[in-house]
């Protein structure tokens, strides 16, 4: 039998973690650990909940994504980012710090 993916989804809009929340939650296998609603929250929250998967927004408030990619890819979490840009001035800075991917 195979663990589940625990997940924290890291999302400034609620509504957006929730619909996040709602999907991941369909699929065998998958666990949603948490939700933070901007980047320190996100970093305070992996270190606690130590989900094998972050799923992350790039545009958020206070601590913005990539600053906390940075943090969290170095101490050796997977990150997945979650962006409405696909513009490379967005996605490359992200996957240079360290994100495993990119989901539009």
């Amino acid at each position: 039998m195979v663990d589940e993916v625990r997940v924290l989804i890291v999302d400034d809009h609620a509504i957006v973690r929730k619909g996040l929340r709602a999907l991941l939650e369909t699929e065998p296998g998958i666990a949603v650990a948490g939700e933070a609603g901007d980047g320190k929250e996100a970093v305070e929250m992996a270190a606690r909940l130590k989900p094998d998967v972050i799923l992350m927004d790039l545009v958020m408030p206070g601590m913005d994504g990539l600053v906390a990619l940075r943090r969290l890819a170095g101490a050796g979490f997977k990150i997945l980012v979650l962006t409405s840009f696909a513009t490379d001035d967005k996605v490359f800075p992200a996957l240079a710090a360290g994100a495993q991917g990119y989901l539009l």
